[in-house]
């Protein structure tokens, strides 16, 4: 058995090298337009699709990582390129989390390349959770699914928020109650095939930040999808729901499922924006003169530097850990996918407000990146989880009690 190490292998430097080059070469000198156009960046999605950066094959070579990093390592260099362009070429990828997180091996072999499309012909898909009075709140969901022995169908009813890729998608991952009785553990996840009818979106949601990425709300109508598109299968179902009215663990339910997977991802993404702020300022704060002197020669400058340098490695090793403890099944005991994923996108605010700050006037400007990456960074203490969910998982991890 081999000593601890945390010196990556060939294959996962290949890959941050591969990865970085096309978010320096592609993704970032797009960047400021798409934020400006607060479109769908297609000509980017479609390139990623050429070199097989953006499609079902890389996510799941990414997946398959026995050390659980590849991932991780990705996603932080497609953020540090451009977290609203990354956004719109990963969000599909939390689609697939959904379908992986409670799918039958036919329904992830049937639809999450449907999610991606082909290489001539790339596609999205949206996970679809939220809900207008309910984000956090996976308990208060109200999308209704109701099953239609007659036909095999389920319908379903209800209003979904800020789903990235809603309305746009090809494939729709959505989050219904269908037993309402049993709160969150009454929920189930269905596959929206495409074009079906009864789902619509009224456009695009303009957003403080990552506005490249499409977020919608999502209305479902009477929307009819076949038995089979229930994530799972209904004899899974039906047991997971018996056990929990008679008091037993039933097991984790479909939102919450998905977002344990995502949120070391998410971790890296946050860390991936953080890098990028602060290797400007790193660079700006060399470049800038100031009182007879490069800024950075003046400790308070170079401090700051050191503080945003320290809390962004301490931040990349809480993700890979949780990373690593995910993908080999090691039980996250004291709420590690949570701890990550709040001490990332805390330092990511922090530390693109920090790199603001250092460049002056200059950084409060869209002459520079700082002020984007700043406005991006914000999400990532609200989505997949406030901070204040994260404390709260850990909370109740660390201390057994159920802390409301």
């Amino acid at each position: 058995m081999g000593g601890f190490s945390l010196e990556l292998n060939e294959d996962q430097v290949a890959l941050r090298e591969w990865v970085h080059g096309f978010a320096k070469d592609v993704i970032r000198p797009a960047a400021a337009e798409w934020d400006e156009r607060e479109e769908t960046p297609w000509p980017v999605i479609r390139e990623a699709a050429k070199i097989g950066l953006y499609g079902f094959e890389a996510l799941a070579t990414w997946f398959s990582d026995p050390i659980g990093l590849s991932l991780p390592i990705a996603t932080e260099e497609l953020f540090w390129g451009d977290a609203g362009i990354a956004l719109a070429l990963m969000g599909t990828g939390l689609a697939a989390a959904g379908i992986f997180a409670s799918g039958e091996p036919e329904q992830l072999a049937e639809w999450v390349p449907e999610c991606f499309g082909t290489e001539d012909d790339p596609k999205l898909a949206a996970f679809c959770a939220s809900e207008p009075q309910a984000g956090s709140d996976v308990a208060g969901y109200r999308t209704r699914a109701v099953y239609d022995e007659a036909t095999d169908e389920w319908v379903l009813n209800g209003q979904k928020a800020w789903a990235t890729n809603g309305g746009i998608a090809n494939v729709h991952v959505v989050t219904a109650v269908v037993d309402p009785a049993l709160g969150s553990r009454g929920q189930a996840g269905f596959i929206v095939p495409p074009g079906t009818p009864g789902l619509s979106s009224p456009g695009k949601i303009r957003k403080h930040g990552m506005r490249a990425s499409h977020t919608a709300d999502v209305f479902l109508d009477d929307v009819r999808v076949p038995g089979r598109c229930l994530l799972g299968g209904r004899e899974k179902l039906e047991a997971r729901l018996a056990r929990a009215r008679e008091g037993l663990r039933a097991g984790g339910q479909a939102a919450m499922a998905t977002f344990e997977t995502t949120r070391p991802t998410v971790g890296a993404m946050a860390v991936g924006v953080a890098r990028a702020a602060y290797e400007y300022a790193l660079e700006y704060a060399g470049d800038r003169e100031a009182f007879g002197r490069k800024i950075i020669e003046h400790q308070s400058i170079a401090f700051d530097l050191v503080n945003m340098r320290t809390e962004i490695d301490a931040a990349r090793l809480l993700v890979w850990r949780a990373a690593w403890m995910g993908r080999n099944n090691v039980p996250f005991t004291a709420g590690e996918g949570s701890m990550s994923k709040l001490k990332a996108g805390e330092v990511s605010v922090w530390a693109t407000e920090r790199a603001i700050h250092i460049l002056g006037g200059a950084g409060y400007t869209r002459e520079h990146p700082v002020e984007r990456m700043h406005r991006d960074a914000k999400i990532f203490t609200i989505f997949e989880g406030t901070s204040e969910i994260q404390r709260l998982v850990v909370a109740r991890a660390i201390s057994g009690l159920h802390i409301k």
